[in-house]
C-alpha cells in the first residue's frame, strides 16, 4: 500500500508496510502509482501518454529505480507483520506508572478531562505510603527491564510536593537495591513553582511538562483559578526562569487548543517568541457536546494550521531560530521497532495509572471510570479480563486501520480516545485519526525539507 501527497512543493510517497518515504517529482509520483501492479509495459505506456514531452529513456530510468526500490522492500512492500504479531506475556512486564499524587487542583479549567483534577470523585492527596507501595509494585513487576518511568500527575502534583520529594528519594534507594534506573517526570500548571521546586526538578526530573495554552487571552479563557482569575501573568515568568535554569532542555510546553482558538498556530508561535523551543499543542479531549470540542467542520482550518506550522518551522530553521513541535518529531531512519509500532503506548499492560488510594487504571484518562478499574496495589490485577482486552489492543485490532497508510506511525491511536468516542478501546476516534494523519504528512514533509536544507548547507 502506498500513500502519495504534495505539500509545500514536495511530492512525497509513503510505503505503508516498510514506512519508507520517497521524495520525487510529479513524474515519480505518477510512475509509482501506475507501476504498483508490476506491469512494466502498461506503466510505461500510460506514463508516456500522460507526459508525452518526457523522453522514453527518462521513463525507463524511472521504472528501473522503482524496480530497485521494490527489490529492496522499500516500495510495495508486503505487510507481513500481522502474521508475526508479538504475543504479550500472560503477566505483562510493567515499565511505567502515572502516579496521581493529587486529585486536587488550584486551577479550575473548564475543559479539563479530569474534572478540575478530581476525576469525578473526591479530592485527595496521595499518602507517601501509597506512593512507596506503587514504586515497589513497579519494581516487582518490571522483570528484567532496567529503565523505569514514573510521572507525577494530578490534578496539580505540586500541591503534594513533600510526598513527591520523598518518593523520588525512595526511588533512588530502590535503584541501588535492584539495579534499576528511574526516569521521573512531572506535569504542572506552574502556579506553585518556586526556587526550591525548580532546583529539585532540575536535579531529579528527566522531563517536566509545563501547561501553557499560548496567548494570554487564549490561556486565560479556560485556565483560571477558583475565583475565575486567569493564570497567564502568574506562570509565564516562572516558566521562563525554570526553562532558563534547566538549560532549555528536558521540558515541554504543553498547550491545548479548542474550537475557540482554531488559529492555534498563533499560540504556538507566541510560546516560541517567549523563548520556549520544546512545544506541544494538543486538540482538546472532551465530550462532543462541549462547546469547546473540535468538530468535523473545524478540520479544514485545523489542517491548514498544521501545514502553515510546518512551513514556519522550516523558515525559522533557516533563520537560525528553530523550535521543536512534539507531533512533528519523527525518526524516519531509526524509528521505533515494529513491536512498538504495533502495540503503541502499552496502556493497561505495560503502563498503568495509580490513584491516591492505590487503585490501578489502564492510564490517566480512564481514572475515575469504575468499569476500567484493573485492581489495586494491595490486590494486584483483579480484572484480568479487562487487562486481556487491553493486551489485545493493537493496530490490527482496529478494523478501520488495516487499510490505512499511517497505521505503523500511530499504532492504532489512543485507546482512551477510542473508548470515549466509540465505547470500545478497539474503536477509532475519527476526528483524532484525521488530525494524526495530517500531522504525519506535515512531519514527513518537514523532515524531507530539513534534510534537503542541511544537505545543501554542507
Amino acid at each position: 500500500m502506498i500513500h502519495s501527497y504534495t505539500l509545500n512543493g514536495y511530492h512525497i510517497t509513503v510505503d505503508a508496510a516498510s514506512c519508507a518515504v520517497h521524495v520525487t517529482d510529479q513524474q515519480g509520483v505518477d510512475a509509482i502509482a501506475l507501476y504498483e501492479d508490476g506491469d512494466r509495459e502498461k506503466a510505461s505506456r500510460l506514463l508516456q501518454e500522460k507526459s508525452p514531452q518526457v523522453p522514453p529513456a527518462d521513463i525507463t530510468a524511472c521504472l528501473d529505480d522503482i524496480d530497485t526500490l521494490r527489490a529492496q522492500g522499500k516500495l510495495y512492500a508486503p505487510d507481513v507483520y500481522q502474521a508475526a504479531l508479538p504475543q504479550r506475556a500472560v503477566q505483562p512486564v510493567i515499565k511505567a506508572l502515572c502516579l496521581h499524587v493529587a486529585h486536587v487542583c488550584n486551577l479550575a479549567c473548564s475543559y479539563c478531562f479530569a474534572g478540575q483534577g478530581k476525576y469525578a470523585g473526591a479530592q485527595a492527596l496521595m499518602p507517601y505510603e501509597v506512593g512507596r507501595d506503587a514504586l515497589d509494585f513497579l519494581v516487582r513487576h518490571s522483570g528484567t527491564r532496567r529503565n523505569l518511568e514514573v510521572d507525577f500527575f494530578g490534578g496539580e502534583p505540586l500541591m503534594n510536593w513533600d510526598v513527591v520529594k520523598r518518593l523520588v528519594a525512595y526511588g533512588r534507594e530502590l535503584e541501588k537495591q535492584h539495579n534499576k534506573v528511574f526516569r521521573f517526570t512531572l506535569t504542572t500548571n506552574g502556579v506553585l513553582l518556586d526556587d526550591e521546586v525548580m532546583d529539585f526538578c532540575n536535579r531529579e526530573m528527566h522531563n517536566v511538562v509545563l501547561s501553557l495554552d499560548g496567548r494570554k487571552e487564549v490561556h486565560d479563557r479556560f485556565r483560571v483559578d477558583h475565583q475565575g482569575r486567569g493564570s497567564y501573568e502568574a506562570i509565564v515568568p516562572k516558566f521562563q526562569e525554570f526553562v532558563r535554569r534547566r538549560g532549555h532542555q528536558g521540558y515541554y510546553m504543553r498547550g491545548t487548543f479548542t474550537h475557540y482558538n482554531l488559529d492555534f498556530l498563533n499560540d504556538i508561535l507566541h510560546m516560541a517568541d517567549l523563548g520556549f523551543t520544546q512545544l506541544s499543542m494538543e486538540p482538546v479531549v472532551t465530550s462532543p457536546d462541549n462547546p469547546s470540542a473540535i468538530t468535523q467542520d473545524d478540520l479544514p482550518q485545523v489542517f491548514e494550521q498544521y501545514e502553515r506550522l510546518a512551513q514556519v518551522m522550516l523558515e525559522r530553521h533557516r533563520e537560525g531560530r528553530p523550535f521543536d513541535f512534539y507531533h512533528f518529531l519523527i525518526d524516519l531512519g531509526h524509528g521505533p521497532c515494529i513491536h512498538k509500532r504495533i502495540i503503541g503506548c502499552g496502556s493497561g499492560t505495560e503502563y498503568l495509572a495509580v490513584t491516591p488510594w492505590g487503585d490501578l487504571y489502564p492510564c490517566h484518562q480512564f481514572v475515575g471510570e469504575q468499569q476500567y478499574r484493573l485492581g489495586s496495589l494491595l490486590e494486584g490485577i483483579t480484572n484480568a479480563t479487562l487487562q486481556q482486552e487491553f493486551g489485545r489492543c493493537n493496530v490490527f485490532s482496529h478494523t478501520e486501520c488495516l487499510q490505512c497508510w499511517a497505521k505503523y506511525f500511530c499504532s492504532g491511536g489512543c485507546a482512551a480516545n477510542a473508548a470515549h468516542a466509540t465505547g470500545s478501546v478497539t474503536g477509532v476516534y475519527d476526528i483524532g485519526c484525521q488530525i494524526f494523519k495530517k500531522r504525519m504528512e506535515c512531519a514527513i514533509m518537514l523532515q524531507a525539507a530539513l534534510d534537503e536544507y542541511n544537505e545543501n548547507a554542507r
